[in-house]
């Protein structure tokens, strides 16, 4: 299944894309994409959505998930983008996190911070938690995943690396964490260690990857972060970038108003957003 949510920001309604590309309405049968829903997603394989309502026009879509928790972010997953950002393959996954209030729908507007002159891009692959679990084995641990989707892990670097503290402010800003457009079930990702993943600036390619590359997998990553803290339904991880992110560039590129951003990941759907001055 390909689930989301459409319709104005705070507002939005859940959905099913079917097999004709329309979204169908589901919100005679759940009230949103979060909590115990994503817990119990084979209730809704039996729905045919075909005999759901047809949502007409180009709605906005929001984020695929509602309720998020957690926004747990891995750093420096991909040996190449370590090596772009002149830094060493971390022994054990980097985790940072990102603030649930950066969350945006798929195609809402990059908003560059007053203050920046480094806004950067990553394509990410989302993995969306959709059963408690706490002390997983790598075996155990797909099993607790709900669905994946597509994220713009969107950064300031100056705010990130340049000033005291943590990661945490320049990965935070509002609009930093494009997510969508679809949660995607595990039923149509046999192997999410094998997808393509792309994102372009103003139409020109800058990454250009695979999953495959990750030197820590979903499963590892998800058994690894439930060692320290209970995974909860609507928790979203976010598991690194590929090479290609505007700080590894020499010289370096940043985003500026009126750019253009677009980016996907094989089987998950594509985003596109512009760039606006906040």
């Amino acid at each position: 299944m390909k689930l989301l949510r459409y319709g104005p920001q705070g507002q939005e309604k859940p959905g099913i894309l079917a097999d004709d590309g329309s979204i169908r309405d589901l919100s005679a049968h759940v009230a949103d994409l979060s909590g115990a829903v994503l817990t119990d997603l084979d209730r809704l394989k039996s729905i045919d959505p075909a005999s759901l309502p047809k949502v007409d026009g180009t709605p906005r879509l929001g984020p695929c998930v509602a309720g998020t928790g957690k926004f747990i972010c891995i750093g420096l997953n991909y040996a190449d983008h370590a090596a772009e950002s002149g830094l060493q393959v971390p022994p054990e996954p980097v985790i940072f996190m990102k603030a649930t209030s950066a969350i945006c729908g798929p195609n809402d507007p990059i908003l560059i911070p007053r203050t920046s002159q480094k806004t950067d891009w990553e394509v990410e692959l989302g993995v969306v938690i959709g059963r408690p679990g706490k002390y997983l084995t790598e075996a155990e641990a797909l099993s607790h995943v709900a669905g994946y989707c597509v994220i713009n892990d969107v950064s300031e670097r100056a705010f990130q690396t340049e000033r005291a503290g943590q990661w945490t402010k320049g990965k935070s800003c509002d609009n930093f964490g494009q997510t969508g457009p679809w949660l995607v079930t595990p039923d149509e990702v046999p192997d999410p260690q094998a997808l393509s993943m792309w994102l372009k600036v103003n139409g020109q390619t800058m990454q250009n990857g695979s999953t495959r590359t990750m030197v820590y997998g979903v499963a590892h990553v998800v058994a690894y972060l439930s060692q320290f803290f209970t995974l909860h339904p609507g928790d979203i991880i976010s598991t690194g970038t590929p090479p290609g992110v505007g700080m590894g560039m020499k010289p370096q590129r940043f985003l500026k108003a009126g750019d253009t951003v677009e980016l996907g990941i094989e089987g998950l759907g594509t985003q596109k957003q512009t760039c606006l001055q906040d």
